[in-house]
């Protein structure tokens, strides 16, 4: 896995069974984000006793903080299954209806990404959300009919990375609306001891703590840096994450113990090299030769958070720390460009 894919939250296909081996499937085993376990834990609790199904729920966040672990456990909780499909493979209405159509009563269907569905079929989901019913085209040409399918009551769950993109309608929908924030690094540190024990590696504080520190708020991160430093501690023959040992897999992977990787620095010396700002996104995701997307999404956000960027309306600003961390200075009115 390359440097800028361990920092990305994103859920690239090697994470699939380590998700699968180190994924809560309780609340009580979910760490952090305590506000929305007892928020989630009244929701549901007060939906059985009215015997009737939990209202839609909206998770948003960036990636890797929980929203589809949450999720799985709210189907957990109350004891049902759920069917999970992404925005982007949601091409087309007929593409919803064959899944909604085979819900049970009670079922929870999960839509990662819901920001990327497309117009038509958001549209055709607000029957579905509202009146639990949908019509169906049947035939083609000047015979075609719609007929109206009643669907049994379901739970629709979304998480999305840019709540920002969804229409006010569609947004107005979902009954509960949680945003899941980055995790302090203490946090972190229980999960990363749980993640070693799972794993079946031994690991000291000091080395969960640097881990920690360097994990960009993210549980995703936490685990994908247990499992490859576990590599290093098992070549190296001592079968334990220590501070040195994490430090030795920090430099194979080139990321520094503030959790910075090379990407992270590139956009940074991008936007000093023009004068510290505002620089559009376009400028930089071709200095840097990134999507845009993937800067937004996965960068930016730990960027922010930690004080080395500003957004403006004009553009991107790199802030005094910036200058610090990348060994520059400013000019007094002035940032300088000395790469």
């Amino acid at each position: 896995m390359s440097e800028n894919n361990v920092l990305s939250g994103d859920n690239a296909p090697e994470d699939e069974n380590l998700d699968i081996e180190l994924r809560p499937k309780k609340f009580s085993d979910f760490i952090g984000q305590e506000s929305i376990k007892k928020s989630l834990h009244i929701y549901i609790q007060a939906s059985k006793k009215r015997g009737d199904v939990l209202d839609h729920i909206l998770f948003s966040g960036s990636q890797g903080l929980g929203k589809t672990t949450l999720s799985q456990i709210i189907a957990n909780e109350i004891d049902v299954d759920i069917k999970a499909t992404s925005g982007p493979i949601l091409d087309k209405p007929g593409d919803l209806a064959g899944i909604l159509t085979n819900l049970q009563h009670g079922d929870i269907l999960f839509i990662d990404e819901i920001h990327r569905l497309n117009k038509t079929t958001e549209e055709y989901l607000y029957s579905a959300m509202e009146d639990f019913s949908i019509d169906i085209l049947i035939d083609q040409g000047p015979s075609s009919r719609s007929v109206k399918i009643t669907l049994p009551r379901f739970t629709l769950v979304g998480a999305t990375t840019r709540e920002g993109l969804l229409t006010p309608s569609f947004r107005a929908r979902f009954g509960v609306l949680e945003r899941l924030d980055f995790y302090p690094w203490e946090e972190l540190k229980e999960i990363a001891f749980k993640s070693a024990k799972k794993l079946k590696i031994e690991i000291n504080e000091k080395g969960a703590e640097m881990i920690a520190k360097s994990s960009r708020g993210t549980p995703r991160i936490v685990n994908r840096f247990i499992r490859r430093i576990r590599d290093v501690a098992q070549v190296e023959g001592s079968n334990k994450i220590t501070e040195s040992i994490t430090k030795l897999g920090f430099d194979m992977l080139g990321v520094d113990k503030d959790g910075f990787g090379d990407l992270d620095r590139k956009i940074l010396k991008a936007i000093i090299q023009h004068g510290g700002g505002p620089v559009g996104l376009k400028t930089i995701a071709v200095s840097v030769n990134e999507q845009e997307d993937t800067i937004e999404e996965v960068y930016e956000p730990f960027l922010i958070q930690k004080g080395y960027l500003s957004k403006t309306p004009r553009g991107r600003i790199v802030t005094q720390r910036a200058y610090e961390y990348m060994g520059h200075k400013t000019i007094t009115g002035k940032q300088s460009t000395l790469f």
